[in-house]
């Protein structure tokens, strides 16, 4: 399945600085891990976050953003943010530095 590459250089960028990033392809997109903790990627053309709960459940609630759910049963604590949502740099880090607030709080693998 193909992906946005060039949100995900967008996505690299951001994180080009933050150590323990590694890259992936997984559930059919590219992911990036934090301590191998999956912590955002791009799915076809939407970023995909993941978040805690509490955040999670408040994030569905904004513009363009809704649940990731690409096998009918939506991803627990992950968000998907719709084009629209991250068109800015100061929108993409936005939602990357929520996701690092979460996944910085589980431990490493």
């Amino acid at each position: 399945m193909a992906f946005d590459e060039t949100l995900a250089a967008r996505i690299r960028d951001a994180l080009s600085r933050k150590k323990g990033i590694e890259e992936r392809k997984m559930f059919g997109c590219i992911c990036f891990l934090l301590n191998g903790n999956a912590l955002a990627g791009v799915w076809k053309d939407r970023l995909i976050a993941r978040l805690g709960s509490d955040e999670g459940e408040a994030a569905l609630r904004e513009p363009h953003v809704r649940a990731f759910d690409i096998t009918g049963r939506p991803m627990r604590n992950w968000v998907a943010v719709e084009p629209e949502g991250v068109e800015g740099d100061d929108q993409l880090k936005d939602w990357i530095q929520r996701a690092v607030r979460f996944v910085g709080t589980l431990p490493a693998k």
